[in-house]
């Protein structure tokens, strides 16, 4: 190491107390965090990218430094999606830190991973106060039934009112409207566990219907409207 002709000329000052960093919050035990092996811990956040045309919610579990589970969520852009298989690839064996400087191909991706980054490292994390943590697998309980992300896709104009397209109960094929034409409920098809259920053999129309359900006074509605196409 180099030091400067002004500082090899300087007195040495004996160090003083050095009790180390800040103990932080991990799986249930309180951590001296020195090194990135000394991080753990599931948590999840949300990036987007420069223009906010879309957003990534990404779920990791960090076992001793290394990413062992990820869950990569977009929404917005076509491209993302493709981003994100590719993230997914990437993410899982690496360190918290070769992740945060590697290219996960998506700017949303990207930022999301500063985002977790920065909650791990701080002790910010979902398990911090778990003992032993989250198994690997629990990034999956983020997702509903048939394994798909809980989003919500509304639409609406000042002149034609509210439009819902997908809930957290699925797919909306009918919103159940009364005299005054206000919603006031909705049928929804389960398409994760129609598709599971056509897999396994049973016949397409008996899973569609076997998969369909309805939410709020559906049943009092004085009109009943496609919110795709009426």
């Amino acid at each position: 190491m180099h030091y400067s002709k002004e500082v090899e000329q300087m007195t040495c000052v004996l160090k003083g107390a050095n009790h180390g960093p800040a103990p932080l919050p991990m799986e249930g035990k309180w951590v001296q965090a020195k090194e990135v092996k000394d991080i753990s811990g599931l948590t999840h956040g949300v990036g987007w990218c420069a223009p906010q045309q879309g957003a990534c919610k990404l779920t990791l579990n960090v076992k001793d430094g290394i990413i062992r589970e990820a869950l990569v969520e977009t929404i917005g852009c076509s491209g993302m999606t493709h981003s994100a298989a590719m993230a997914g690839e990437i993410l899982t064996g690496k360190t918290i830190l070769e992740a945060l400087n590697t290219d996960l191909v998506c700017d949303a991706i990207n930022v999301a991973m500063r985002e977790l980054f920065l909650q791990i490292v701080y002790g910010r994390t979902q398990s911090a106060f778990s003992e032993g943590g989250l198994e690997i697998g629990a990034g999956l309980e983020d997702l509903g039934k048939g394994l798909r992300s809980q989003t919500a896709t509304i639409y609406s104009t000042e002149a034609k009112g509210v439009r819902y397209l997908e809930m957290t109960e699925g797919y909306i094929t009918k919103l159940a409207l009364d005299k005054q034409n206000q919603v006031i409920g909705y049928e929804f098809v389960r398409m994760g566990v129609m598709m599971e259920n056509i897999a396994k053999g049973m016949d397409a129309t008996q899973a569609l219907k076997k998969a369909t359900g309805n939410y709020g006074r559906f049943e009092n509605a004085a009109k009943y409207i496609n919110p795709r196409h009426e």
